[in-house]
């Protein structure tokens, strides 16, 4: 009986003996792989800081060669107010974080931001409009509205179908009597602006009376289209500087023609395709009204711009100074 109490004691201690050992084992094991995590994850922090300050110093060495320089507003002695166009520079944190997804033996991603100019249209105070900036290589469509509605269902469709949006001034006294159609325009993504009310001829008017002719049809944008308006064409492209102060003062600058595609003298549809070919350039402003010729040489116009590479917007668009997309501005 002693022995085997005695047997049973010491393979317990054995027992114990071995438990101790395998524990510290396992936690010698434990202590090694958690030191070795540590070590695996320090290193690893101290690749993606290094490959950080790596990325960090050919950016910044990089950006200013890589940097467009924006563009001023200015006043030209033949077209007058110019706008100016934004620059592009490198964006230091954008770029980093693009940088840092793509594998190192990648090219780095750049990516830009736009700077506006100094000099902005609104700077140069009260004179008229005829092109957008010569390095923006973008046109619009100007379509004056007086009469003509037979013909604007096919310029509409037109318009759609090349998903062309254009920028129809409207005058005041069509716009009173045609709300429904001036809402189908505008809810098919076209911009609204001013052409006076009555199509007179502004610089044969008074002062009061120009104000009158602006103010009428402004208010008539306001109320009928919920207008926010930044643009006056005066009509058959008469006016004064009397004309471009009263718009000033209103909030609208006053918008004129690169191309005429002098539409209302009948001329066949393929002449004003040859002409628009050949007279496009950079921020063209082409001046069109809702004419059988311009419901016939529309979709040619269009399509002969498209192929030369040029983007086509809103009169907003292309005087503004945002830059073209470059997917866009690569087309050509």
């Amino acid at each position: 009986m002693m022995v085997r109490k005695a047997a049973i004691i010491a393979a317990s201690m054995l027992f114990v003996l071995v438990l101790v050992s395998t524990n510290n084992e396992v936690a010698r094991f434990l202590a090694s792989t958690k030191y070795k995590d540590s070590v695996t994850t320090a290193t690893n922090e101290q690749d993606k800081h290094s490959e950080r300050i790596r990325l960090l110093s050919i950016i910044n060495n990089e950006a200013p060669k890589l940097a467009i320089q924006p563009v001023n507003a200015r006043i030209d002695r033949v077209w007058r107010a110019i706008p100016g166009y934004n620059g592009l520079v490198v964006d230091i944190e954008k770029t980093l974080e693009a940088a840092l997804l793509v594998p190192p033996t990648d090219a780095i991603p750049f990516v830009f931001k736009e700077v506006e100019p100094n000099i902005k249209l609104n700077d140069l105070g009260p004179h008229p409009i005829y092109r957008g900036n010569p390095n923006k290589k973008m046109i619009s469509l100007m379509i004056n509205v007086a009469w003509g509605n037979e013909y604007l269902d096919s310029i509409l469709n037109t318009l759609k179908t090349e998903q062309v949006k254009a920028t129809f001034f409207l005058d005041g006294s069509w716009l009173n009597k045609n709300k429904e159609l001036a809402v189908r325009i505008q809810s098919e993504g076209h911009e609204m602006s001013n052409h006076a009310y009555t199509h007179p001829d502004m610089r044969t008017l008074n002062r009061q009376s120009q104000y009158n002719q602006i103010a009428k049809t402004e208010a008539l944008l306001k109320t009928s289209l919920q207008v926010d308006n930044q643009w006056f064409a005066p009509p058959s492209g008469s006016f004064n500087q009397t004309t471009v102060q009263i718009a000033e003062e209103m909030g609208l600058k006053t918008v004129l023609w690169t191309i005429d595609t002098i539409d209302w003298q009948k001329p066949p549809a393929d002449y004003v395709v040859r002409k628009i070919a050949a007279k496009l350039e950079p921020g063209a402003l082409i001046l069109m009204h809702p004419t059988a010729t311009t419901r016939d040489a529309l979709a040619g116009m269009i399509r002969v711009a498209k192929a030369k590479g040029y983007a086509i917007g809103t009169v907003s668009e292309t005087l503004s100074s945002n830059r073209i997309p470059a997917a866009v501005e690569g087309a050509d």
